[in-house]
């Protein structure tokens, strides 16, 4: 009966109960993976990275370098602490711990395993959950802006105040995206509890087809491809990871928003950098891989979704997730800014609200007759594909020639050099043709025409 009450899935009733030493314990293990997660991601990175260029990356610092970020965070620890002359002083000293403090709040919604037994408490291996468990993630990773927008404004230099804009920018592009892709997952799941959509994700979803009930994928991120996909890659955006960290664009900001910051104050820049790469892995895998279930085949096993086995699969999960993190960073150059904010608004926008049209309309549906459903999806994507063929595309305009240019300048404009590159005489000029004559000298009688 313990093993089959440990195996259930935790629900928003078995929240609330804890005592407060059980309460205060997942508080410090969810602060300890956001630091653990600071130190190794940094290694990982590293290493990784350093594979994909052919150099060991850090080797020297415990075994397999392990050591190494320890090593960096004392040596940052004890440089000196600039305060810029021009800086707002309270927020100057504030804003860094705003990001580290959104980042490591997001961590208290994520579900790391089903219901466990912690001296003798049957407990869910979570901080807490409510209704609206989503909206918090969302919230958290919104004012986490905040700390970067306010670092750059307070820093009173014309480089971090840039940086600061363009996540301003930046984050409104990018969480619409994320927001609407998020939608999908309410209208499948049917609750915007973290619990309630891993415990969604459990049951294979059965799909008819000719009249055999066939069992599909559970996971959101094959039954929702496309907002998986868009999820993905706004959250890319949103932690101001490469290709996507214009916000501290080395090329033309120096370092952008944390310019003007040294020692802890940047460290912890570089905390909140990295706990919210791993914060938004675990929202993902939360949302669109099963959560802490195991993946096939080891759901073959009974015992696979029991006990303190689940927190080894979503720890995978986040890993795997991480390293495509890294991956992109060692992979794809930066993009250009207008590129960067095109992709958001004209591209990931317009695919998103047609897919949840989509999704809406066959949801729509489900309760039809099996020919009613099959007719009305054909006539749908029939008129999808001849709007998209017959779509008017937009020509490009003839490009005018040179001398067409020359032509069109108005009156007055400076001059231009001639097109056929030959530059013809001065008119202010006369041309003299002088014709040689031979010289005669008179001298005596050797004289001679020279």
């Amino acid at each position: 009966m313990n093993a089959v009450y440990l195996a259930q899935d935790p629900t928003l009733a078995d929240f609330g109960k804890d005592p407060w030493w059980l309460v205060l314990i997942k508080v410090v293990f969810a602060f300890v993976v956001a630091v653990l997660a600071t130190l190794l991601g940094v290694w990982f990175e590293r290493r990784v990275v350093g594979r994909m260029a052919v150099r060991p990356g850090p080797n020297q610092a415990g075994p397999f370098g392990l050591l190494q970020t320890l090593a960096d965070g004392l040596k940052m620890a004890f440089k000196e602490d600039i305060l810029p002359k021009a800086a707002d002083k309270v927020v100057f000293f504030f804003a860094p711990t705003i990001s580290v403090v959104c980042a490591v709040t997001a961590l208290s919604v994520v579900p790391f395993g089903p219901m466990v037994s912690i001296f003798g408490h049957h407990t869910p291996l979570q901080v807490t959950d409510v209704p609206v468990a989503v909206l918090v993630l969302l919230a958290c990773s919104s004012m986490g802006i905040y700390g970067i927008v306010l670092g750059g404004w307070a820093s009173g230099s014309t480089y971090p105040l840039l940086g600061g804009l363009r996540s301003t920018a930046q984050m409104i592009s990018y969480e619409v995206a994320m927001g609407l892709s998020i939608v999908a997952v309410f209208m499948t799941a049917g609750t915007m509890s973290t619990s309630g959509i891993v415990a969604a994700q459990g049951d294979a979803t059965q799909l008819t087809i000719f009249g055999t009930e066939v069992p599909a994928p559970g996971w959101y991120a094959i039954l929702l491809l496309p907002s998986f996909i868009i999820f993905f890659i706004s959250t890319v955006g949103e932690t101001n990871r490469a290709p996507f960290d214009l916000p501290e664009a080395e090329s033309e900001l120096v370092a952008g928003y944390m310019t003007e910051y040294s020692s802890l104050k940047f460290a912890l820049f570089m905390l909140s950098e990295y706990v919210a790469m791993v914060t938004m892995s675990a929202v993902t895998t939360t949302l669109f891989l099963g959560g802490w279930r195991a993946p096939w085949p080891i759901t073959l096993w009974e015992g696979a979704n029991s006990g303190w086995w689940p927190m080894l699969w979503f720890f995978g999960k986040v890993i795997a997730l991480v390293f495509v993190f890294v991956w992109l960073r060692g992979t794809l150059p930066r993009l250009r800014y207008d590129q960067f904010m095109r992709f958001g608004w004209k591209v990931l926008l317009p695919i998103n609200l047609v897919w949840i049209l989509v999704l809406a309309g066959l949801r729509s549906i489900e309760d039809w007759q099996t020919r009613d459903r099959l007719l009305t999806t054909a006539i749908g994507a029939g008129v999808l594909l001849l709007a998209t063929l017959l779509w008017p595309s937009r020509k490009p305009k003839p490009k005018p020639s040179l001398q067409e240019q020359a032509n069109s300048r108005p009156h007055g404009s400076f001059p231009l050099p001639p097109m056929d590159l030959q530059v013809p005489p001065s008119p202010r000029t006369k041309r003299v043709v002088a014709e040689r004559e031979p010289a005669n000298v008179a001298a005596g009688s050797d004289s001679r025409e020279v």
